[in-house]
């Protein structure tokens, strides 16, 4: 049984979680987690369980990748509920993984977020040539942004992702990166630089163009959306939590792909109205970025892990 008297915060890790056999032990279990995966199905004309359970090829491609692992993710979470009678207080997710917080508030049903972030993932592939462009992390224990942003002030390349204070990704041209890269390890004493395994240089200037052309299909689906739930779902632009208007959440979705996750500032805001925090999702990426703040997070990723963290 989940502990009554604490507030809980739910956090989902994004795109990179993904891995073929998600949820699986959930939907075999749980007929509420069925349930998601044909309304996912349904609302994407995907066959959404042999994609998350078989399908190792598409599950690589940005367009198929994102509506699974929202759809793996709140079947996991309809199982909790039908299981645990887990309450969140407060949601955030990292990325995509902001859609599945959304949907979990109840801002937005799962058929029409699992249509919203496969269209997402076509535009944020299709916005630049596979190969032009990339992302690293750079990693080192209290990261000087300031000192990072005049780096690469002249280079294409922008920072993506501020996920801890030991953190940032930056995202753009490859040769740019290359040359970013270079001036880090030559100005940052200790500084680690990570190349990451995707396909494109997601959250920087080079998704203008998906941004702007995702933003009528985000306008079209908030006349649906529940927005007064938005106030506990944190916003990955703006690093505070969602207004609860409907315009202004696509506003800040349409940005959030071309527009630096702000995640640090995310963790400190559920940080501030949770007193437990429990990453759900296939993999569990988030609980390190939790760690640099000296917070040691619970985390989910199959039905065994459910029963020790909330099981009496």
């Amino acid at each position: 049984m989940t502990d009554d008297a604490a507030r809980i915060g739910l956090v989902f890790p994004g795109q990179g979680a993904q891995k073929a056999g998600m949820a699986k032990d959930f939907h075999d279990a749980f007929a509420t987690a069925r349930d998601v995966f044909d309304e996912a199905s349904d609302a994407t004309g995907l066959d959404m369980r042999a994609l998350c359970f078989d399908d190792k090829d598409r599950l690589a491609l940005t367009e198929f990748a994102q509506p699974a692992i929202l759809t793996a993710e709140i079947a996991m979470l309809a199982s909790l509920r039908t299981e645990y009678a887990i309450t969140p207080v407060v949601y955030g997710g990292h990325s995509l993984g902001e859609y599945t917080a959304l949907v979990a508030a109840g801002v937005m049903g799962v058929g029409d977020a699992a249509a919203l972030v496969r269209e997402r993932g076509r535009l944020m592939q299709e916005a630049v040539p596979i190969g032009a462009g990339g992302m690293l992390a750079v990693i080192k224990s209290e990261l000087d942004l300031g000192a990072i942003a005049t780096l690469i002030d002249d280079l294409d390349v922008d920072i993506a992702n501020i996920n801890s204070a030991d953190q940032v990704v930056l995202s753009g041209k490859d040769a740019d990166l290359a040359t970013a890269k270079d001036r880090v390890k030559e100005n940052i004493e200790r500084a680690k630089c990570l190349p990451l395994r995707v396909s494109a240089p997601f959250h920087s200037r080079m998704m203008a163009a998906a941004a702007e052309k995702f933003r009528p299909t985000l306008a079209d689906a908030a006349k649906g959306w529940t927005a007064r739930d938005a106030a506990s779902v944190a916003s990955n632009y703006t690093g505070n939590f969602h207004t609860p208007d409907p315009d202004e959440i696509a506003q800040a979705l349409a940005h959030q792909i071309d527009a630096p996750v702000r995640w640090l500032d995310n963790m400190r805001g559920i940080l501030d109205r949770s007193d437990r925090v429990i990453e759900l999702g296939p993999g569990r990426p988030l609980r390190g970025f939790f760690a640099s703040l000296g917070t040691k997070i619970e985390c989910i990723t199959d039905t065994a892990s459910a029963a020790a963290t909330l099981g009496s």
